[in-house]
């Protein structure tokens, strides 16, 4: 395969996931994704998948969080730092507001530390889910 065709075939699974990953309804994991996609006709190998993910969330397209099952990739809006309430069941997830910085600065003082950065994602079950 010429080096051209192999550029525009990855162009075109980079876009594939991009899609499929605007299209999900809450965080999904790259097996998840690429059974979709292969799914609906768009061959793409996993690995593939997970670089595009990875790469999505390196450049700030992506929120990804460590969930129950391991890593979770969803679409973002560049809006900043955020922290989320996942549904454990089916992925949804809302954007909170955290503790407030004060709180952060106050738990970390108390124990001698310095805080350098924060993740809080909390983890349940949503309305649909918890009636199932």
């Amino acid at each position: 395969m010429s080096a051209a065709i192999r550029g525009r075939r990855n162009t075109v699974q980079k876009e594939a996931v991009r899609t499929a990953l605007e299209e999900a309804a809450g965080f999904i994991s790259a097996g998840r994704l690429h059974r979709r996609l292969n799914e609906e006709g768009s061959p793409v190998g996993l690995a593939t998948v997970y670089r595009q993910l990875n790469a999505l969330a390196e450049s700030g397209y992506a929120d990804t969080i460590s969930g129950p099952g391991g890593q979770l990739f969803r679409a973002c809006e560049l809006d900043g730092h955020h922290h989320h309430l996942v549904c454990e069941a089916c992925g949804k997830a809302v954007d909170i507001d955290p503790p407030d910085e004060e709180w952060i600065s106050a738990s970390a003082d108390l124990h001698g530390f310095t805080v350098t950065r924060h993740v809080l994602e909390v983890f349940g079950r949503c309305a649909e889910c918890s009636s199932r």
